[in-house]
């Protein structure tokens, strides 16, 4: 089950974010604060999935936008890298250029 989406700019702004569970407002700045700063310490080398706290993150980068997805641990990983490639596809379609 996906718990959050977020989009994020390499200097650690969140651009966009959903979640599928509620979060108060407090906890979601604290999250987001340290799932970014996972994502962004990353080498390119490294893997795209992160385990955090108890659950999974998928993260994939596009130019200086990282997608983040936060899902339990019984998702499976690699059809979350393909929705987020799908996602950033239909987004480049609709807006181009994305």
């Amino acid at each position: 089950m996906i718990k959050f989406f977020l989009m994020v700019n390499k200097q650690g702004q969140t651009r966009l974010s959903r979640y599928y569970e509620h979060v108060e407002i407090n906890k979601r700045t604290v999250l987001e604060a340290e799932v970014i700063k996972n994502c962004l310490s990353r080498s390119k080398d490294q893997c795209s999935f992160i385990e955090y706290k108890d659950f999974k993150l998928v993260y994939r980068q596009y130019a200086a936008l990282f997608v983040v997805v936060g899902i339990n641990e019984t998702e499976n990983e690699m059809a979350v890298y393909e929705l987020i490639h799908n996602f950033v596809e239909v987004l480049d379609k609709y807006f181009s250029r994305v």
